[in-house]
């Protein structure tokens, strides 16, 4: 059974290695096998110094600190091999001695510290070692002075891989991507047209052109060694090109200067252009104490605002329409006459029950025909839409015209027969029958 360091947090368990594998094939696609990857395979092979890294810079700023302030203090005293909990605690005495001893066991926990249990020391362990000597080599990086610092600290790696035998493609990818970088950052600057921004540039350039001076000598030694292989000589040279058109870019420097020269306008007689004007302004950090005294009284400044302009401009265009318009009313008109649709349908229905009363004291039954021709097509099919409510319960119970047929003692048969008519009207008619209910008994 696997257990987890009393100091890991609780969202994150350790996992079997199986699920470690799912999880990790979860980032890929279905049909792409993580292991397949090579890149996969080196960083996976570097797995115990990835946890390490893992254990110093997991979580917050704050814990990160503590965390790297606790190992360099361990490591800071070379005079002996071994410390006691008695010198960690001298040294860090500063510390809360809860957080020490959790900061301690997660450093236990990840082998950047080894507990010898026969001396009852603590040993510091070399990946320790390997991890704070490239932390401290960023850190010297970034507290150095001037740009060009990350330039300086890729072409030392390289130079200190190189001394030692064991320069890679990868760190030359890095010093050539950043060559690039620059190649590009200087003719972005070339192609502003910005003076301030071309000097900058050229400041900025000159210290590079400094250290690919001290470079050269490593890219050629590099290019010359027979034991490298084609990957490294190939970035190497591709290195030494990289450092070539930034040497040639001296020139371009020039001509973008002497161009703006020429265009530099000068104040009268004065001598002053406005490139000086511009660099006794930026030497000011605050513009606007520049004003102080220099006005003896306020001015009362008059504006104008957009929503004011349109009122009147409104105004001026529509005063000669008001005028031109005709106050008075135009002349009446007879309303338009209209029929009630309501009142046509009710004098069809009216009409429409007392035919059907007819039927209803009628000896036997009638054709729907003869009960509902003659008449209009519109008519004909208003009164044949009606004959489904006879008889029907629901409508019955109600009140109005519609109600009253339903309520009417009569049978309405429908076949599925289509019978000729003789009417001008309507050609051919369903056959169907109305029976009175005295007939039907």
């Amino acid at each position: 059974m696997q257990t987890i360091p009393s100091d890991q947090s609780a969202d994150q368990p350790v996992l079997p290695d199986e699920e470690r594998a799912a999880a990790l094939q979860s980032f890929f696609q279905a049909s792409v096998a993580a292991d397949d990857i090579e890149q996969v395979f080196v960083l996976k092979k570097a797995q115990p110094l990835l946890q390490a890294f893992t254990a110093l810079f997991h979580g917050g700023f704050n814990g990160v600190l503590v965390r790297l302030l606790v190992l360099r203090e361990l490591v800071a005293d070379a005079s002996s091999s071994s410390l006691t909990r008695a010198d960690i605690n001298l040294k860090l005495a500063y510390l809360d001695q809860d957080s020490l001893e959790t900061v301690l066991l997660r450093l236990r926990t990840y082998q950047l510290l080894a507990w010898d249990a026969a001396q009852s020391v603590y040993r510091i362990t070399p990946l320790a070692r390997n991890i704070l000597s490239a932390v401290d080599s960023l850190l010297l990086a970034a507290n150095a002075d001037g740009e060009d610092a990350d330039t300086a600290y890729l072409l030392s790696q390289v130079a200190g891989a190189h001394a030692v035998g064991g320069v890679s493609v990868d760190q030359l990818h890095h010093l050539l991507g950043r060559l690039i970088e620059l190649t590009d950052e200087f003719r972005d600057a070339i192609a502003s047209g910005s003076e301030f921004r071309l000097r900058i540039a050229q400041e900025k350039w000159h210290a590079a052109c400094d250290w690919v001076e001290k470079g050269s000598t490593i890219i050629h030694a590099i290019t010359t060694d027979t034991r490298a292989d084609a990957a490294t000589h190939r970035a190497a040279q591709a290195i030494g090109r990289a450092q070539s058109a930034l040497l040639n870019m001296q020139g371009m420097f020039s001509r973008a200067l002497n161009q703006i020269e020429r265009q530099r306008v000068h104040l009268g007689q004065s001598g002053l252009s406005t490139t000086d004007i511009k660099s006794w302004l930026l030497a000011h950090d605050d513009l606007a104490a520049l004003a102080n005294d220099a006005i003896a009284e306020p001015l009362n400044l008059l504006f104008i605002t957009p929503a004011e302009m349109v009122d009147v401009a409104e105004a001026e265009l529509l005063a000669d329409r008001v005028t031109a318009t005709v106050s008075r009313l135009p002349p009446g008109e007879d309303a338009p006459v209209t029929i009630h649709e309501e009142k046509l349908n009710s004098q069809q229905l009216d009409d429409w029950i007392a035919r059907l009363d007819q039927i209803v004291a009628a000896p036997a039954a009638t054709a729907v025909a003869q009960a509902l021709l003659p008449a209009s097509f519109a008519i004909a099919s208003y009164r044949a839409s009606l004959l489904p409510l006879l008889g029907d319960e629901s409508e019955a119970v109600l009140q109005g015209g519609t109600a009253a047929m339903a309520r009417l003692p009569l049978t309405f048969t429908p076949q599925d027969i289509l019978l000729a008519v003789d009417d001008p009207h309507v050609a051919a008619m369903s056959a169907a029958t109305l029976t009175p209910a005295a007939t039907n008994q």
